[in-house]
């Protein structure tokens, strides 16, 4: 879960909104991880109650419920999955200065990451992932500590904050919730690893574990999100320095800030988390959106309900995700910041969607009573959609009318 939500909501996004905004729009982030838990808890929820995924819950609660979730999936896949490797991409550029372009390297992470799955399938992605989150965590959180130690926080908060109740501060925070810390996609692939976690140890999680492992997750990633805010506050905010529209470029910038900031000496310790972090979700990423075609087969043919004919999918995904969504990098490879914003949005806008189907779900008859959400708990979850209906709207406002 960790391995998938820290990314580029937060390398990128959490950063941004911390450099041109500062400690003002810290409110936004809050909002985004509280109004997304409950219909992101509701996917390894739902798995441990019935043993089963989202996608299968979808099926049998709504054909029109499945096939939008279908719809959102081919929507979005091939763009977040270059949104994700571009970046990663550019900072592998950055630290390892090699000369290639933002292609070549999307192709052999790409490659990395798929071979790695194909052969270690959940085990070796389970074991990348405790290694990744660990090492990300530590250089994080001592980066944000030294440059509280040279005193970053007091300029930045007496620098004021630009006004961001205007058309372009209301598409950013669009784009910021909308991957702050993890798109609601990740309920459906969440609930298949916990499904996969299952077979690996032979042992069926209880609604009480599930929740306990997802809270450790959810808690890392939005904990890590607002490290990258931070960071992007007490060292960029101010500096009047625009953003660069290429990755490489961009890599190089946010790098650059931190070693002018808190010395040269900095530079390998943000370069290794930032690409760490990357790193981590195209991973995932790439794991995620093949396995959810696997057992999106798997609920349309009969065939595909064996695991024989799973595997077959799934390697098949594999190979043509990377390659479509290395299709889509041709064509945006020198627009970055507009990809990532624009996947961002797309996320954001079908959030209260997926949220109202997880919302129906965990609260319907496929779930056993005793596992189903509390009366407090599903009043809490409610006030969560209608603030993501509510900002939905406001961005169709000002992207329309205003």
């Amino acid at each position: 879960m960790a391995g998938a939500a820290v990314g580029v909501s937060h390398l990128v996004q959490a950063t941004r909104a911390g450099a041109d905004y500062g400690f003002a729009i810290l409110w936004v982030l809050l909002l985004a991880v509280i109004s997304k838990y409950p219909f992101l808890e509701f996917g390894p929820r739902f798995a441990a109650a019935t043993g089963s995924h989202l996608i299968s819950g979808y099926r049998r609660m709504s054909a029109v419920a499945f096939w939008i979730y279908v719809g959102m999936t081919a929507g979005t896949m091939f763009i977040i999955t270059a949104a994700v490797t571009i970046v990663t991409a550019g900072l592998a550029e950055q630290l390892f200065a090699m000369g290639w372009t933002n292609f070549g390297w999307s192709a052999l992470i790409f490659g990395i990451c798929a071979l790695l799955l194909w052969f270690g399938r959940y085990p070796g992605l389970d074991t990348s992932m405790k290694v990744i989150i660990t090492l990300l965590t530590l250089l994080t959180l001592a980066a944000v500590l030294i440059a509280f130690g040279a005193g970053a926080g007091t300029e930045a908060a007496r620098t004021e904050s630009p006004s961001y109740w205007n058309a372009a501060g209301i598409a950013f925070i669009i784009a910021f919730m909308g991957w702050m810390p993890i798109p609601l996609d990740a309920a459906v692939w969440h609930s298949i690893w916990t499904g996969e976690r299952s077979k690996q140890t032979g042992n069926r999680p209880t609604v009480r574990e599930a929740r306990y492992d997802f809270d450790i997750g959810y808690g890392a990633a939005a904990l890590i999100g607002l490290l990258f805010f931070l960071l992007g506050t007490l060292v960029m905010f101010g500096s009047g320095v625009p953003f660069a529209a290429g990755s490489v470029a961009f890599s190089a910038q946010i790098v650059d800030l931190y070693s002018q900031t808190l010395g040269s000496w900095s530079a390998p310790l943000i370069s290794v988390a930032a690409f760490v972090t990357m790193l981590s979700t195209t991973l995932a990423v790439t794991d995620a959106y093949p396995r959810v075609l696997s057992e999106l087969w798997a609920e349309v043919s009969a065939e595909g309900g064996e695991s024989a004919m799973r595997l077959k999918v799934y390697r098949i995904g594999l190979l043509v995700v990377p390659l479509a969504a290395l299709g889509v990098l041709y064509f945006t490879a020198d627009a970055f910041t507009l990809l990532v914003d624009f996947a961002a949005s797309l996320s954001f806008i079908a959030a209260p969607v997926l949220a109202w189907f997880n919302y129906r779900l965990i609260t319907g008859d496929q779930v056993p009573p005793e596992a189903q959400p509390s009366r407090g708990y599903r009043i809490f979850s409610l006030c969560c959609l209608a603030f993501l209906v509510v900002f939905t709207l406001i961005w169709f406002y000002w992207r329309f009318f205003s």
